[in-house]
């Protein structure tokens, strides 16, 4: 038909912010160093990834937020690092602290497990990022009440057409689904998912290097040539 993909999906935006998806520094100060970085380089948002140890990142991520202070969108992705009592400890000071959600603190093989973690922490959670069976699988973290952001891409998660079906039931419940990773294809998803809030743009340097899809305004723009419309950087 000679458009992109995200037409054929239903486009629903021409643009997206993008958050900063930090790597693992070595140090808090080097954390606030690269937050500052993101700002100035027009991240909307930033996403830690820790050190796996909860209560040093519980540390780490109170002091980002008193760092940049309360109206800055803070998330912190758990690499599934955690057991549930360390992930319950690590929930309460990001729920102090008003992170925008809690992502993979835990394996994703026991939907109970998060169910209980849900219960006992008040950050919201995003789950079902690398779980197996798709949509039906993210059914039932949604089914178990655990789920307040669930996660969606082509290649965790069945393809385009999974991925949309994940948006399509996510939608169905009021919830929001992140489009993970810094893709060609995960720029086609966010723009056709009207409950995406992000584009996920990793940041592995310091100094901090913006990747050439995001603009100075921090925003990523739809793609305009046919199919998947890789561009010349990739």
């Amino acid at each position: 038909l000679g458009v992109p993909v995200h037409r054929l999906l239903g486009t629903y935006r021409d643009s997206i912010p993008a958050y900063a998806s930090t790597t693992t520094f070595a140090t808090v100060d080097e954390y606030l160093d690269v937050a500052d970085q993101c700002l100035e380089l027009g991240f909307a948002a930033i996403k830690l990834h820790g050190w796996g140890d909860s209560r040093a990142d519980a540390d780490l991520c109170q002091r980002l937020r008193a760092h940049v202070g309360a109206d800055v969108d803070l998330m912190y992705d758990g690499s599934a690092g955690f057991d549930l009592p360390s992930a319950e400890y690590l929930g309460h000071a990001l729920a102090e602290a008003g992170y925008r959600w809690y992502e993979e603190p835990m394996r994703e093989f026991s939907v109970t497990a998060y169910r209980w973690l849900a219960e006992r922490v008040d950050v919201p959670l995003l789950v079902g990022e690398t779980s197996d069976g798709s949509h039906l699988n993210t059914a039932d973290f949604i089914a178990s009440g655990c789920a307040t952001y669930v996660r969606t891409s082509a290649n965790h998660r069945g393809g385009m057409t999974g991925a949309m079906r994940i948006a399509h039931l996510a939608d169905s419940f009021r919830l929001r689904a992140e489009v993970h990773g810094p893709t060609e294809t995960a720029v086609h998803l966010c723009m056709s998912i009207p409950n995406c809030t992000y584009y996920e743009s990793l940041v592995t340097s310091n100094p901090v290097t913006r990747e050439p899809r995001v603009g100075p305004d921090g925003l990523v723009h739809a793609p305009t040539e046919p199919g998947i419309a890789l561009p010349s950087f990739v």
